[in-house]
């Protein structure tokens, strides 16, 4: 996946995180502006690195602006669908990361 980012100005990825936060709670930031909160704090929950990922961009000169939106999980177990907390807070995710978009890359 990582080779393809380079040919984008910008990348908007969207994943489960556990960090703490409040159940269904979304954090959108640039990947550059939460490095300081990467070394062992922002995980998402396939194990996915953002501090790699922006060190591997950062290191090779990469321009791509990557966007993460991180949507605080209470089960990170294997399984199908959402929680209940999660279902009950889709459309207001839903809404927030169409604003993020619209306002960032329309």
């Amino acid at each position: 996946m990582l080779h393809r980012l380079k040919n984008y100005g910008a990348v908007f990825l969207i994943d489960g995180i556990n960090v703490g936060f409040c159940s269904g709670e979304l954090k959108i930031s640039e990947l550059k502006d939460i490095e300081y909160k990467l070394d062992n704090f922002v995980s998402s929950t396939h194990e996915l690195n953002l501090k790699s990922i922006f060190e591997f961009f950062k290191d090779l000169g990469i321009k791509t602006k990557i966007y993460v939106a991180g949507i605080e999980v209470q089960d990170t177990s294997f399984g199908e669908g959402l929680s209940e907390t999660l279902k009950q807070k889709k459309e207001d995710i839903i809404k927030e990361i169409i604003s993020f978009i619209e306002k960032t890359f329309l």
